[in-house]
C-alpha cells in the first residue's frame, strides 16, 4: 500500500508541542478542546465537501481513498490489521465488520466498549489492544514498527503537533514508506487552529472515509439509514427551541471536583454531535467565557458556575460510571457542597455524564439516547433505536 502524495504537513511541522496538552493514560485530566464558531442546530458543518468517493485504480485491484490533510492514498489490498488515536475511529472500524484486525488505540482507557454489550454479534477483545501511548504521553516509533498496521487509520499531524507525543515529520515518513500509509483527521474538535488549517469532516464524511478504506460502503449506507432514522425520530419528538434547555460542559475529574474545564456546546467537535442532534443550547454563550484548546487550559469553579447558573450540567471525566454510580458521588457531593447546591441544575438533579471524548458512529446512537432522556424525560424513555438494526447492520 503506497501513499501517492503528502498534503497539508507544513503547518503541523512547526508546532513540535504545546504546553499543557498532553492526553494522559486515563481520565485525571481533559484533552479535548472547543471552537470559536459553529452552530448547535441538529446538523454538522463541514469546511469542505466531504464527498470523494474511493475510485479504482484500472483493473488490478487496487483503489484510492482521498482525505485531508494526506490527500490520495493507493491501496493494492484491502488492510486487514490496522490501528488508531482518536478512539472514534476505532467505533467506526468497529461498526464496519473490522473489529478482528484493530491492534491498538491512543488512549484505551478512553475507548468505552460496554456499548457494544447491547449488540448482538458485536464485541473487542480490549484485554488484546495495545496503547500508544507511552510514559510521559510518548509515542513510541519503534512500537509501531511492532504493530506493522496494514493502515494508521490516525491524522499524521495530530501526532507531529498535537500534544507532544515525540514524533516528527521525518518519523511519519519512516513509517509511511517502511510500515504502512496514514490516513485521518482530527475531528473529536475544531480548535487546533495552530496546525489544523486543513478541511475538517463530521462524524458520518469521516465514516464514510474508513468505509473507503475497508471497502465497506454497503455497510456504512445501511448503518447511516440506521442513523438517519433514528436522529430524525428522535427530534420530530423535540420540544420547540425556545423551550430546551442550556448545558453548561465541563471536564471535572474525581467524585469530589472543584475545578473544571469549560467547554463550549457551539464547538462543532463530533464528541459534542449529540447535543447537537437535541438543538441544546451553550450556557456560555455571551459570557466571555473560552473553552477548553490546546492553547487554553483555563478552568473554573463553583463560583463563576453560578454566575452562569445553566439549566443543565454535564461533567465528564466519569463514562466509566453508571449513572447510579455518577448520582451517588458527583452529584452527591455537589448537593452536599456550600456553593455548588445553589446551582439551579444541582437543585433540579440536572447534572449528568458528558459523554465520551472520542466520539464515533455506534456510541453516538447510545450517547444520544442517554442524552435525550436526560435532558427530556418526560418525552423520552425505554429505547430509543432498534439494537437489533443495528447489529444487522454491523454483521452486514
Amino acid at each position: 500500500m503506497r501513499r501517492r502524495k503528502y498534503l497539508g504537513l507544513g503547518a503541523g511541522a512547526l508546532v513540535t508541542a504545546l504546553a499543557g496538552c498532553s492526553d494522559t493514560s486515563d481520565e485525571s485530566t481533559p484533552a479535548e478542546g472547543t471552537g470559536t464558531s459553529g452552530d448547535a442546530s441538529g446538523t454538522e458543518e463541514s469546511t469542505g465537501n466531504g464527498s470523494e468517493t474511493g475510485t479504482e485504480n484500472g483493473e488490478s485491484g487496487s483503489y484510492t481513498v482521498s482525505m485531508a490533510p494526506v490527500g490520495d492514498v493507493t491501496f493494492d489490498s484491502v488492510p486487514e490489521k490496522w490501528l488508531v488515536y482518536e478512539a472514534g475511529y476505532a467505533d467506526m472500524g468497529v461498526a464496519l465488520g473490522q473489529a478482528d484486525g484493530l491492534l491498538a488505540v491512543g488512549n484505551k482507557p478512553r475507548y468505552y466498549t460496554r456499548y457494544y454489550d447491547e449488540l448482538d454479534g458485536v464485541s473487542v477483545d480490549s484485554g488484546s489492544l495495545t496503547q500508544l501511548l507511552g510514559d510521559g504521553s510518548q509515542i513510541d516509533k519503534e512500537l509501531l514498527y511492532e504493530l506493522n498496521a496494514d493502515v494508521h487509520l490516525v491524522d499524521p499531524n495530530w501526532l507531529i503537533s498535537g500534544s507532544g507525543f515525540g514524533l516528527e515529520q521525518a518519523d511519519i515518513d519512516e513509517l509511511d514508506e517502511n510500515v504502512a500509509p496514514f490516513i485521518g483527521n482530527t475531528i473529536f474538535r475544531r480548535t487546533d487552529t495552530e496546525w489544523h488549517d486543513y478541511e475538517y469532516y463530521t462524524m458520518y464524511e469521516a465514516f464514510e472515509k474508513v468505509a473507503q478504506v475497508f471497502q465497506q460502503e454497503e455497510r456504512y449506507q445501511q448503518f447511516k439509514s440506521v442513523h438517519d432514522d433514528y436522529v430524525e425520530s428522535v427530534q420530530s419528538e423535540l420540544p420547540p427551541e425556545g423551550e430546551r434547555p442550556n448545558a453548561l460542559l465541563t471536564f471535572g475529574a474525581g467524585d469530589e471536583p472543584e475545578e473544571f474545564s469549560p467547554y463550549r456546546l457551539t464547538d462543532e467537535g463530533t464528541n459534542k454531535k449529540q447535543f447537537h442532534d437535541l438543538g441544546i443550547g451553550d450556557a456560555l454563550e455571551g459570557t466571555g467565557v473560552d473553552g477548553l484548546s490546546t492553547s487554553d487550559r483555563g478552568t473554573i469553579d463553583y463560583e463563576t458556575m453560578l454566575e452562569v447558573d445553566p439549566d443543565v450540567l454535564l461533567v465528564r471525566g466519569h463514562e466509566d460510571k453508571t449513572a447510579d454510580e455518577f448520582a451517588n458521588t458527583v452529584l452527591s457531593f455537589m448537593q452536599n457542597h456550600d456553593v455548588a447546591s445553589e446551582l439551579t441544575a444541582v437543585q433540579n438533579e440536572m447534572v449528568f455524564r458528558g459523554g465520551p471524548i472520542y466520539q464515533g458512529p455506534i456510541q453516538h446512537l447510545f450517547t444520544l439516547e442517554r442524552a435525550a432522556k436526560d435532558f427530556f424525560p418526560e418525552t423520552f424513555e425505554g429505547d430509543l433505536f432498534d439494537r437489533s438494526a443495528v447489529s444487522d447492520a454491523i454483521s452486514g
